[in-house]
């Protein structure tokens, strides 16, 4: 069984058992969370949501909260004396899926 979830701007196909990287949510580490916005469970029969199926679920559990590693961004005009140059760590959580009702 598999589940489409939408959280943080974009969506993500989740099984149980299996790790994800998402947009940082609130929450400390083993801190049970769920997802109501599933827009697609598959398995032995597909139900497809409008956009969302009412009712379902996806429960999950915190496993770490942390940031990414640092990505540098560098801006440059040509022959005009112009850099800047500076890092960015994106905050990210890390989830295990627990389950899937629907």
């Amino acid at each position: 069984m598999y589940a489409v979830i939408h959280t943080g701007g974009k969506q993500y196909k989740v099984a149980p058992g299996e790790n994800l990287r998402i947009e940082k949510i609130v929450g400390d580490k083993g801190t049970k969370v769920s997802f109501d916005k599933v827009l697609l469970i598959g398995g032995d029969a597909v139900k497809v949501g409008k956009p969302y199926i009412d009712g379902a679920k996806v429960n999950a559990e915190i496993v770490v909260q942390d940031r990414a590693k640092k990505i540098i961004v560098f801006k440059l005009r040509r022959r005009k004396n112009y850099r800047r140059k500076y890092g960015h760590r994106q905050p990210f959580t890390e989830i295990k899926i627990t389950g899937i009702e629907g």
